[in-house]
């Protein structure tokens, strides 16, 4: 009998009222530990930092700790739930970065979700920190907080929800060609979503912002609710629009039937249950569904193979081939904390993805990526980020 996760969760958070803690790492018990921890010995870091800003990178809690910071607009599976609802999802997300990547996150869950105001908050307390992670923040509210956060601060901002899950997917999409033997070049890939996840994706695996390489597809098609994204539609935001321009190069209409028609790939980044077995049957031969909507996919994979699917793919941690941003986004800023990153660019964010699907050696259909588990995996990561970073030249120069 499977477990009720639900029902579990509630037990867990009943029982220990916030999944992250602080905690001292220094020692507090005597006169000599207090004057050096604190007054009058604090007096001289701070000193040292009034006179060199740059010296709080390694005098302090900066030099590792994150701000997981959102509005609770888009917060899994579940929309607009508001900030205060999306403490527990920012909690946990704080538990992951500690625990696969060693850093030390901190939930900023806000009550406003206007993008300037978002990013005016986030500008004044980053001086607290050494990175951004920003998380469920509705698009296309998140490509503004995030442009104009990237404008400010001379740290590194990093949208998981588009990113991490570009990075993941870009991975999985790298071992299931040496599965299937398809070239990335030659794949049609359909996409249900186009919000963040769907849009970043889409530009990552276009290669956008990033010299070319084999990494590239070059035939997408992306869906919203309303169907497929054409350059005809009336009714797309800003960012639709601009994405539209780049992709649907027939500028083909229809349905997300329609658009599953001879693909090789579909990536789901929406809701539960749009996808049938027929969509799945109409595919290409070896097709790859990575149906990735939380907490329920867009098809359970058992329906999806029997409906001939060759890799089958989900968000859920309870199923077989796990597309997790977990896999990413520790070992993304652990790396990019390390080499004291000023930016998350293309070529850290390609070799994030690359060191993810070479971690696993020989990729099968039921494995194309590590286990979300794998606590290696983060280790790998943030070393490629880190040497992607330094070669890139997107570092500070000036380490006290």
């Amino acid at each position: 009998m499977q477990k009720d996760f639900y029902a579990e969760s509630m037990k867990l958070h009943r029982k220990v009222r916030g999944k992250v803690s602080t905690e001292s790492k220094v020692p507090l018990s005597s006169k000599d530990d207090l004057s050096i921890a604190y007054t009058p010995g604090v007096a001289e870091p701070c000193r040292e930092i009034a006179r060199n800003p740059e010296a709080a990178f390694d005098l302090t809690i900066r030099a590792n700790t994150i701000a997981v910071v959102s509005d609770g607009s888009a917060v899994l599976g579940l929309g607009n739930i508001g900030g205060l609802a999306g403490l527990p999802v920012m909690e946990g997300k704080c538990l992951l970065f500690k625990e696969f990547g060693g850093i030390n996150a901190f939930p900023i869950c806000l009550q406003t979700q206007d993008p300037k105001k978002i990013a005016d908050i986030v500008e004044e307390i980053s001086i607290n920190f050494g990175g951004i992670n920003l998380e469920d923040i509705a698009s296309p509210n998140c490509f503004e907080v995030e442009r104009l956060l990237r404008e400010r601060l001379d740290i590194p901002v990093f949208h998981d929800d588009q990113h991490g899950t570009a990075i993941v997917v870009m991975a999985a999409l790298i071992n299931a060609c040496k599965v299937t033997g398809n070239k990335m070049k030659d794949l049609n890939v359909a996409f249900s979503g186009a919000g963040a996840a769907g849009l970043a994706i889409s530009r990552f695996l276009l290669g956008i912002g990033r010299k070319p390489d084999e990494y590239i597809v070059k035939n997408i098609i992306l869906c919203d609710s309303h169907g497929i994204v054409s350059r005809d539609r009336k009714d797309l935001n800003w960012a639709k629009a601009e994405i539209a321009k780049i992709t649907n190069k027939s500028n083909r209409k229809g349905t997300m039937a329609d658009a599953m028609k001879g693909a090789d790939v579909f990536i789901g980044v929406s809701v539960k249950g749009v996808v049938t077995q027929e969509m799945v049957k109409s595919m290409a031969n070896n097709a790859v569904v990575l149906a990735m909507a939380n907490p329920e996919p867009e098809i359970w994979p058992e329906d999806a193979l029997k409906a001939g699917a060759k890799i089958v793919g989900t968000g859920r941690s309870d199923l077989p081939n796990q597309i997790n941003n977990v896999l990413a986004f520790p070992g993304v800023l652990k790396g990019a904390l390390d080499a004291r990153a000023t930016q998350i660019n293309e070529e850290m964010k390609l070799a994030a993805a690359l060191a993810i699907a070479n971690h696993l050696p020989k990729p099968t259909a039921g494995q194309i990526v590590p286990s979300a588990l794998d606590r290696t995996v983060g280790k790998a990561v943030a070393k490629a980020v880190a040497d992607a970073a330094i070669k890139t030249g997107v570092v500070r120069h000036n380490k006290t």
